[in-house]
């Protein structure tokens, strides 16, 4: 019987030079120079390598993150989230900053952690009998983040309607319904080609 040996090429793939991620980076430090802020990284670095706690690898993960990634969060949404049944003797945590909401009357008493309060959130939030903390403070009293609520503000920005979306085989219209950079919104303004079918096309 005569025996066959088959040679197998296989692909491999260069780890070293990027590996298999593209176009995705993942922040392994904050890009921001705050010194309070590398400060908190290298507290909750600990805290995550020491502990195992997935609270603390949270934070430190949305401490890197860039501003846009942190968006704010206004009182009312925590208020929302942090119920007198749902939110009893819990703490609300945000990554970011905490803003006031005039729209909303009356205020619970909320017990908030955030990286920075504006004043009229910090003067409505003391005024109602809760308490605003530093993370500095949350990791002496909650190192693994036990009874505490991680929150996040809403990412949809007035700047995210301007942008246009991929092109696919499918859908190759990438500028359709894209909000255009315009003074205003009339008869004058941006109407004729590339603002309608019947003039020449549209975008």
């Amino acid at each position: 019987a005569k025996s066959t040996t088959r040679s197998y090429n296989k692909m491999g793939i260069d780890l070293v030079a990027g590996g298999r991620r593209v176009g995705h980076k993942v922040r392994t430090a904050p890009v921001s120079d705050n010194v309070y802020l590398k400060l908190l990284v290298k507290l909750y670095a600990f805290l995550a390598r020491r502990t195992g706690s997935d609270f603390c690898k949270t934070v430190t993960k949305r401490l890197f993150m860039s501003k846009t990634n942190k968006p704010p969060i206004s009182v009312s949404k925590i208020a929302k989230y942090m119920t007198p049944q749902e939110g009893k003797g819990k703490t609300a945590v945000i990554v970011g900053t905490v803003t006031d909401d005039i729209r909303l009357s009356e205020l619970p008493a909320l017990r908030v952690c955030a990286l920075r309060f504006t004043e009229g959130a910090r003067a409505r939030i003391v005024k109602a009998g809760g308490e605003c903390l530093t993370f500095d403070q949350l990791a002496l009293e909650a190192p693994k983040g036990s009874n505490c609520v991680l929150l996040r503000g809403s990412m949809n920005r007035e700047a995210l309607k301007h942008f246009g979306h991929r092109c696919t085989v499918k859908n190759l219209h990438t500028h359709d319904n894209v909000k255009p950079y315009v003074r205003s919104k009339g008869r004058k303004f941006e109407k004729a080609r590339g603002r309608r079918r019947s003039t020449g096309f549209k975008v």
